[in-house]
């Protein structure tokens, strides 16, 4: 059995600690600096509370930090110093300095890292990857209304991440260029950011975030030589627009046109149905896997990295 911690009890840590407890994992406890909130966590739901971060990674295999930004780089350094592997909630670090010493660490402990890129796990985009060859252009929106919870770091830190990891995951190609424009609205930090992507083979990605939007849109399109995919990432559903030439046999209701040579083209959709799956159970699932089996995970520390190198060239062009 692999023993596992929680570190970071806040909102979306007490979602990752339901579902530790019903996992594979054996979960020993969870650790949090706001007393009075992890008291009354441990006396509603039975969570053994540790106060003493030390106490906890003393008794655990691995470690899943749930903490704010701020505190990835230290608390994740620990528990590879200490043999723990260990799951990371995006962005990995505060820079893309501190998570090159966190790659650096956990390879030469033989640490297995993962990095929670949640919709990598996102049943919708699991299932639309066959379709997706050779983009040529990606545009994502993803708006949100206002939390506070987020504002420890910029939009591009604490949504726009999603989808830069993403389109790095779609498109291999090296980042050739990065123009960026953003500005602050609530916050001290930018709101709302828009980045335009180029890739050294052609391909460019237009993100847009927002966090003080009136209503919620993840959305992701992919436009490419013989289709369209639109990926609904809060939906978790997608479309597939494929084109194809006329044929005799194509009904007179089909949906046809011309293209500048005068040539019939056959426009037809495909909307495949998706299972419905939880994503954050998805990943902590290919977490323990990947300890178990002691393979590389799904979304790696060095995914983490290459994500956060692009969102400092965007934040650096703010």
């Amino acid at each position: 059995m692999i023993k596992v911690g929680l570190i970071g009890a806040g909102h979306l840590g007490k979602i990752h600690l339901n579902i530790l407890n019903n996992s594979d994992f054996e979960l020993i406890g969870f650790h949090d600096t706001d007393i009075s909130n992890s008291k009354k966590l441990s006396k509603e739901k039975g969570y053994y509370f540790f106060r003493e971060l030390d106490s906890l990674i003393d008794k655990i295999d691995a470690a899943v930090i749930v903490s704010p930004t701020t505190t990835h780089f230290e608390i994740a350094k620990k528990c590879i110093n200490k043999g723990i592997h260990i799951f990371v909630e995006k962005p990995l670090t505060t820079n893309s300095n501190e998570a090159k010493i966190i790659n650096s660490l956990s390879e030469e402990k033989g640490i297995i890292g993962q990095v929670g890129f949640v919709e990598r796990y996102n049943q919708a985009f699991i299932s639309c990857k066959e379709f997706i060859k050779k983009p040529r252009f990606i545009e994502s929106h993803r708006l949100s209304d206002f939390n506070p919870r987020g504002t420890d770091v910029s939009v591009i830190m604490d949504l726009m991440i999603h989808d830069i990891d993403i389109i790095l995951n779609l498109n291999n190609s090296k980042v050739r260029k990065i123009d960026a424009s953003g500005v602050s609205i609530i916050s001290s930090t930018p709101d709302i950011a828009n980045a335009r992507i180029e890739f050294d083979d052609g391909c460019i990605a237009n993100l847009t975030t927002s966090r003080i939007s009136l209503k919620k849109m993840r959305k992701t399109r992919i436009f490419q030589e013989d289709a369209y995919i639109s990926i609904n990432f809060l939906e978790k559903e997608f479309q597939v627009v494929k084109i194809r030439d006329r044929v005799k046999t194509d009904s007179k209701n089909s949906l046809i046109i011309k293209n500048n040579l005068g040539e019939e083209k056959v426009i037809f959709f495909e909307n495949p149905e998706v299972q419905s799956i939880n994503s954050i159970e998805a990943e902590l699932n290919d977490f323990y896997k990947s300890i178990k089996n002691k393979s590389e995970s799904k979304v790696t520390l060095s995914d983490g990295l290459k994500a956060l190198e692009v969102a400092e060239e965007i934040m650096r062009q703010l």
